[in-house]
This record gives C-alpha cells, structure tokens and sequence, in this order.
C-alpha cells in the first residue's frame, strides 16, 4: 500500500527574469514501511520534493496523496493540523526548542495534539529509552551533543505516531560514530514498529542502508534502485 504518492509535481521560483524549475513532472510512490533516500547534486530538488510531501511548501501544479488524501487541496488551518497528526520531521538543525528538556521537547508534538500528562509523558520516555537517552531526560539541548540532539528530534518526530517520517539531511552535522548509531536507531524503529522512513540526504553512509535509493537531477527523477 502506497502511504505516499505524488503525481506531476511541480515547483517553479522566479528569479528575476529567469523562471527556475526546482521540481519537473515528479511521478512517485513511497509504500508503508520503506526506508529510502533521496539523491541527487545540491539544487536537484530533494529538500524541495521533502518539503512538499510534507505541507511545508505549495507545489506549482501538481498532487501529493498521502493515504489517498490530496493534501494539496488543503486550506492552511486543514494542513497544519494534517502535518500534525500523520507526518514527522527531521531536520539538519535539530530544531529542538533549546528552554525545554529532551522529555519536553519529544512531549511537544503530543501536547499539541492535546495528548494527556500520563499517556505523553511515557510515550516520551519510551522514545527516549529506544534511541538510546534514557540518562539525558532532564538535559536541555545545549547540555547535549550534537548526536543526542538529533537523537531526541528522531524521538520527538515518532512521537505522535506519524504515517511516516522525513528527515532532510539528518546526519550532515555527526561525527561517524553518531551516524551509525543514529542509522541503526532508525533501522531498528523501521523494523519494529513499520515506520516509513523518506532521506533526503547526501551522505553515502546513509544511501548504503537504505534500502532504495532515488537519484533527482534538475528536480527529474533519473533513477530508481532497490537495494533488496
């Protein structure tokens, strides 16, 4: 079953005169349960394409299905409250909220959803104890690492039990060790709990454990691999 699936998306800017075409006729399906990457050279539309799956930017012309609800025929109240409920992200920066603790910022999107005390705070230590930050409850962001950091964004982005996460250059910022703890981490919670993981990524590290890999090339899809 598709979760997502996106048919001639489109996203052009205009720069001046010229009209750049970031996104061209992007036909694409991502099933439930896939860990996959999106590649491609800087400025070939993966964040772009990311970012309009996930509502945080209008396509040109174009549709995005997710569980078969165009999301592009949404008003913006319907979609922030769409993003809230079914989809979770993971960004470069972290975008941890640096006044509240790990448990607070991963309790975040759940408080929103006006998810109870209890039944919030221990979906939030759950997370935390499965990405491996059961000690670090109580730590604020910049008494973290840049690993613990992005750990606690993979916690807070599965915490309102999303359809699937996107996570745009999740490891750009980590050492060696962080990424493959992070990966494994991921690999673990995709396998356990059937999460559907979508990279936008450049890192080979990251293109080597997904499982299909799709190459973008000004803003074209020019490949599509599974890797088993």
């Amino acid at each position: 079953m598709s979760v997502i699936i996106t048919k001639q998306l489109a996203k052009a800017y205009i720069d001046g005169p010229n009209t750049i075409h970031a996104l061209q006729a992007v036909d694409l399906e991502i099933a439930q349960g896939e860990f996959t990457a999106i590649v491609g050279p800087s400025g070939s539309g993966k964040t772009t394409l990311l970012n309009i799956i996930g509502g945080l930017d209008a396509c040109t012309s174009g549709q995005v299905f997710i569980d078969g609800r165009d999301i592009t025929t949404l008003k913006d109240k319907e979609l922030t409250n769409f993003r809230l409920q079914h989809i979770g992200f993971v960004f470069q920066a972290y975008n941890l909220i640096p006044v509240l603790s790990a448990r607070e910022n991963v309790e975040f999107i759940m408080l929103l959803q006006g998810v109870d005390k209890k039944a919030r705070r221990q979906r939030a230590d759950e997370l935390l104890l499965a990405v491996g930050l059961e000690g670090q409850l109580h730590k604020r962001p910049a008494e973290m690492s840049g690993g613990q950091q992005q750990r606690v964004a993979v916690a807070r982005a599965l915490a309102a039990k999303p359809r699937f996460v996107l996570a745009d250059e999740p490891t750009a910022n980590l050492d060696s060790e962080s990424t493959a703890n992070l990966l494994d981490i991921m690999a673990r919670l995709n396998a356990e709990e059937h999460t559907t993981f979508v990279f936008s990524t450049h890192d080979q590290r990251v293109i080597d454990r997904a499982r299909r890999v799709i190459t973008l090339q000004d803003g074209r899809i020019t490949a599509d691999v599974y890797n088993g």
